[in-house]
């Protein structure tokens, strides 16, 4: 497990390169892209900033040059956008699946990455001040988005269904099942118990996501970018799981 729970840096870093890749290439924010909403303004010159700002941070963390900076980069970008983007927009995160999703990745990828710096602290030896506070909102963030990502399969079950893989049989189980198994993870990861095998089975969970379904359909699809943004998404959250997982100890006291 412990091998596995080093995957969680590269796994999650290396989206954050793509999803600025895909704003340099669009030239243009692009729903469901985390973390920019379409509406936000700055136009082609905001998403080409936007996108060098996360390939710049994104390879700092990755190559290991100054990794903190480019963590507290990735985690401070993607709240400002939930705080300063997202939230104004309520009445959708209320009311819209769609809005929320958009809302709840942002929020849960920062969580990931401020759990991460948590983890450069301990390793550069700093004070476990920083820790104390980074650590916990990391947790939170990551784990409330997962509890609110488990309460939509079972409000959008029959949606969800028809993402599933055709060859895989019993579509609406495996929704509810992950739905379950989200909301499970969440509390696990905020009470501490049994938080990091939760949060590890669910980067397992994410991983295989990223190899079974999301990757062969955008490999059939390749010049789909919204296949290829839904691909590293879920390889983002695969490692976020893994990096959260890797905050907590092994006998998950919180």
């Amino acid at each position: 497990m412990h091998r596995l729970l080093q995957l969680g840096v590269p796994f999650f870093t290396i989206p954050m390169i793509f999803f600025g890749a895909q704003y340099v290439r669009a030239g243009r924010y692009v729903g469901g892209l985390p973390p920019v909403p379409p509406w936000a303004p700055g136009g082609a010159i905001g998403a080409y900033i936007a996108g060098v700002f996360l390939i710049v941070a994104g390879l700092s963390v990755l190559l290991h040059v100054r990794p903190h900076c480019g963590a507290t980069a990735i985690a401070i970008f993607f709240l400002l956008c939930v705080l300063l983007l997202h939230a104004p927009h309520m009445h959708g995160i209320i009311y819209s699946g769609v809005d929320r999703t958009r809302a709840f990745e942002p929020l849960a990828l920062s969580g990931a990455a401020f759990a991460l710096i948590s983890l450069f602290n301990r390793a550069e030896r700093n004070s476990d001040r920083a820790s104390d506070w980074v650590t916990p909102m990391g947790r939170w963030l990551f784990a409330l988005s997962m509890i609110t990502f488990g309460i939509q399969h079972f409000m959008y079950a029959e949606f969800i269904a028809t993402l599933v893989t055709p060859w895989i049989p019993a579509h609406l189980f495996w929704v509810y099942f992950t739905g379950v198994g989200m909301i499970v993870v969440g509390l696990a990861v905020i009470s501490g118990v049994l938080g990091r095998l939760a949060a590890t089975w669910l980067g397992i969970m994410f991983l295989l996501w990223f190899i079974v379904l999301h990757l062969p359909r955008a490999i059939a699809a390749r010049n789909n970018a919204d296949e290829w943004n839904s691909t590293f998404v879920a390889l983002a959250f695969s490692g976020a799981s893994f990096i959260v997982a890797k905050t907590m100890r092994t006998r998950d006291s919180a």
